[in-house]
């Protein structure tokens, strides 16, 4: 191994280290443990002495831990058994984005890879995705190859190093669990929990250590929605239970840095509690670019503050701002006028017992925007239900023909066929969005026997993030026409939107505490309306990315 740096580690500053978990008293459970000042030292010297920048102006420098990173190496490497085994089985690192936790963890792996001893140690870092787990192990692969001692010893593959004179190894593996039940591992370092569907990957690393004297697991990852059956919550929830001494695990290390819920997150002391590398590699300016972002649109609001202040939030956003939505034009145009600009349709159809939506978008000329026509239907039995039992006026709203009620308790799919017909021939409307779900007789009418071109639309985050962020930004723009549509307006005051790991969005009915097929009809058809006249994506053009 390359000798120290010569860095002053002092037993003072390594007793400061062990306190320095927040929230955590590292010392409370500490019965039949010792802490070992000279391992907890050499530890941190290997990241000065043995892992060095490989990305931007630091590239090739020596790694010299901030003291919230020293903290973590102390306490993970320096507390130890009574065999001299290292005392934490489990470490949770909680931390947002930006503030070095893959380099954290590439060093971590390459320790224990290059001085625990272990004969045939396993080390894998792993992720849902075989590119995620590929970005902790190609920053160990790229320090090892940047320091002729350790490449002296471990030979570097594509997907692996490798001691051969021992066995050991260091791979990254995806988060398919049904290929690696045959795993023995020594150490893994499991990235982004927030994006595992589920633990299996998780139980299948963590039982396959059985045979290890001093097995290691490190969660790494930013905050989770609030979703049935996160992994990321439940974990989060156990490390801390443990951090407030509510539930005894000596082995656990729970290291948290986020923010509360009822923090102030536009406030700078907010950023950096929640934030250890505030400054340093979490630059000021970029929070606060992110923040204005929050600030000006409510829909990136959530993921602010997930993705940088590590606080779990609802996974769904409330997406219209009513004030913006009730401020669009209320210039109201003849179907004369309308016949000469070219229309897209959107079709969401409900359930028999429920609302069906049809909304025309039409795109009006020298980029004004979209000028909307809605169309609803809803049986008149559960109408009168609803208008009992949730105040919602349907009968109102029939009455002043804003929607239709089909007799019965069920909708008369000939209804809806009729008048979508009958707008196909009135106006230029060119293609007619829909949901495959429940389409199938009525699709295949509509299609072979009325000669109307339909695309099918389903309910993706694919298929609805760049239609839906259209929407928000003509809203915001003023260049939305939706005749001011009551219906229209109910739904879209109702709208809460899905978000995935990478900021997608999508519609959610479960979620909205009431109906919004008419918005979703209206995303289907703006999402054919914004397509240039050659077919080509204009999305793009708005700064968006078509999936």
């Amino acid at each position: 191994m390359p000798k120290t740096s010569g860095l002053d580690i002092s037993r003072s500053s390594l007793e400061a280290a062990i306190d320095g978990i927040p929230g955590y008293d590292a010392r409370r459970d500490a019965s039949g443990f010792v802490f070992d000042h000279e391992a907890a030292a050499l530890a941190i010297l290997w990241f000065s002495d043995c892992c060095v920048h490989v990305k931007g102006a630091l590239a090739g420098k020596p790694i010299e831990l901030e003291p919230w990173q020293q903290a973590i190496v102390a306490n993970l490497f320096g507390w130890k058994d009574k065999r001299g085994l290292r005392r934490y089985r489990e470490a949770f690192i909680y931390v947002p984005r930006k503030n070095g936790k893959s380099i954290l963890a590439a060093g971590i792996g390459n320790k224990i890879l290059f001085t625990d001893a272990e004969p045939g140690a396993e080390i894998y870092t792993a992720a849902c995705e075989e590119d995620q787990a590929m970005i902790p192990f190609s920053m160990a692969r790229r320090m090892v190859l940047k320091i002729p001692e350790l490449a002296a010893i471990a030979q570097c593959y594509r997907q692996s190093i490798t001691i051969e004179s021992d066995g050991s190894f260091f791979q990254p593996i995806n988060g398919e669990p049904d290929s690696k039940h045959g795993l023995n591992a020594h150490c893994a370092i499991i990235d982004e929990i927030h994006a595992h569907p589920d633990s299996s990957i998780i139980d299948v690393l963590r039982t396959s250590m059985g045979s290890r004297r001093q097995p290691l697991t490190v969660y790494i990852t930013t905050a989770d929605y609030e979703r049935e059956g996160s992994v990321c919550n439940r974990l989060h929830d156990y490390a801390t239970r443990v951090r407030d001494g509510d539930l005894l695990d000596a082995r656990f290390l729970p290291v948290i840095y986020e923010a509360a819920k009822g923090d102030d997150w536009k406030s700078e002391d907010t950023w950096k509690r929640a934030n250890p590398n505030y400054g340093i590699s979490v630059s000021p300016e970029y929070l606060r670019a992110a923040c204005q972002r929050a600030v000006d649109d409510p829909a990136e609001e959530n993921i602010f503050k997930r993705l940088h202040l590590n606080i779990r939030t609802e996974q769904d956003v409330r997406a219209i701002q009513m004030d913006s939505w009730r401020a669009c034009p209320e210039t109201r145009i003849d179907d004369d006028e309308l016949r000469r600009f070219p229309a897209f349709g959107g079709l969401d159809l409900s359930s028999m017992d429920d609302i069906t939506a049809w909304v025309i978008a039409f795109r009006l000329p020298d980029n004004a925007g979209v000028y909307l026509r809605s169309h609803f239907w809803v049986p008149a039995e559960s109408a009168e239900a609803r208008e009992r039992k949730d105040k919602v006026p349907y009968c109102t709203w029939a009455r002043a023909g804003l929607l239709e009620m089909t007799e019965g308790n069920a909708i008369h799919y000939r209804a809806i066929r009729k008048r979508v017909v009958e707008d196909v021939e009135r106006f230029d409307i060119r293609e007619v969005a829909f949901d495959p779900w429940n389409m199938e007789q009525l699709g295949q009418e509509l299609e072979e026997e009325d000669g109307i071109s339909l695309v099918k639309f389903r309910q993706t985050f694919a298929n609805f993030n760049a239609p839906t962020k259209e929407l928000l930004r003509l809203v915001k723009a003023k260049e939305i026409h939706h005749e001011h549509h009551e219906v229209l307006t109910w739904m879209a005051s109702n709208l809460v939107l899905s978000l995935d790991d990478s900021g997608n969005y999508r519609p959610n009915k479960k979620k909205c505490a009431e109906k919004i097929d008419g918005i979703v009809a209206a995303i289907m058809a703006i999402a054919r309306a914004s397509r240039s006249s050659d077919g080509q994506s204009i999305y793009e053009e708005r700064g968006f990315l078509e999936l």
